[in-house]
């Protein structure tokens, strides 16, 4: 049974939502569904695409570990606090902290909000056109991630301008930005009201650098360089890479364990300096890290962008977790808290 349990533990918090929304039927888990924001949609869709042997005692450990979170509410009604207790029992704390606001403020996406929610080739789509000022506008409005794949559809000779420009705002007045928002609702229908006209900057742009395909990332802060020696630097001094992890602290490190598959550790792992690879293995269980030693030492040659795949991916969880105050780490990352 302690096998059986640690093995439930090990689930992430996207799997444990996926579980859960398995188990109580499709309308149940569509009209959930309808309540998550675009990120947590795809990460909850994916958690349940690849799941497999599920057994009875994980299942049952979901159910239970919700019924005790909402046994002794008075009752079901949407208060905001039962709201987030149930977002973050289902998605862990740093995943629904970026959708608790969403949620409760207006779920109704339109204008910019609603190319949160367009695949990043209808975005990269809607915008190619427009004049470079405002496509910067808009990824800097857009989740890093979503903002990185859209950039990474836009023609090669535009994506380090981009970058520049991005990284060159400083702000824009709430008027302008509601006028694009309205410019962009008319294609959507509806109306919406941007209330934030804190976008762009080098942090938002080094985040988007992040999120890039490392060998187009480095092409742009190249070209960067080309033009602006000293923004190509402090975009560079904004950035952090895999190994960087390794100046989070223990308690940190674990918390980011949690929410990382064995799969994917195993794989990033495979090109990790060695201080960051015992740092994972000193924060684990002896069983737990005896076993991805074995793993790391059986697995044969891989390729080069499926490790960096898998460092990326968990480089988000950890920008995710700093986000929320769950991490933090010293020298480039503190930028990011």
């Amino acid at each position: 049974m302690a096998e059986e349990g640690e093995k439930s533990k090990s689930l992430t918090g996207a799997e444990r939502a996926a579980i859960l929304l398995m188990s109580i039927g499709e309308a149940d888990a569509a009209e959930v569904l309808k309540k998550l924001g675009p990120k947590e949609v795809q990460r909850v869709g994916s958690a349940m695409a690849h799941l497999a042997n599920v057994d009875k005692q994980d299942v049952a450990d979901v159910l239970n570990s919700f019924v005790e979170m909402v046994d002794g509410q008075a009752s079901l009604g949407g208060s905001e606090d039962y709201i987030k207790k149930l977002l973050i029992s289902a998605l862990g704390e740093g995943k629904a902290g970026q959708v608790i606001d969403r949620i409760l403020f207006g779920h109704n996406s339109k204008g910019l909000e609603s190319l949160k929610w367009m695949e990043p080739k209808a975005v990269a789509e809607v915008i190619r056109r427009e004049h470079p000022q405002i496509i910067a506008i808009v990824l800097s409005y857009l989740d890093a991630d979503q903002s990185a794949q859209v950039l990474a559809l836009m023609p090669e000779r535009t994506r380090s301008d981009t970058i520049m420009r991005i990284a060159s705002l400083d702000g824009i007045q709430p008027a302008a930005l509601n006028e694009l928002d309205m410019i962009l609702d008319k294609q959507f229908s509806g109306n919406s009201s941007v209330q934030s006209s804190n976008v762009g900057g080098k942090k938002t742009a080094a985040n988007i650098l992040n999120y890039m395909e490392t060998t187009i990332e480095s092409e742009i802060i190249e070209e960067v360089k080309e033009a602006d020696a000293e923004l190509a630097q402090a975009l560079e001094d904004l950035m952090f890479v895999f190994d960087n992890l390794v100046d989070i602290d223990d308690r940190g490190i674990q918390s980011l364990l949690r929410e990382v598959s064995s799969e994917n550790l195993v794989m990033a792992l495979k090109g990790a300096e060695e201080p960051l690879r015992e740092k994972i293995f000193k924060n684990m269980s002896k069983r737990a890290s005896e076993m991805l030693r074995d793993d790391l030492e059986s697995r044969g040659p891989v390729r080069l962008s499926e490790v960096e795949a898998a460092q990326k991916e968990i480089l988000a969880i950890a920008r995710r977790m700093m986000d929320s105050g769950e991490l933090v780490i010293g020298g480039k990352g503190e930028s990011f808290v």
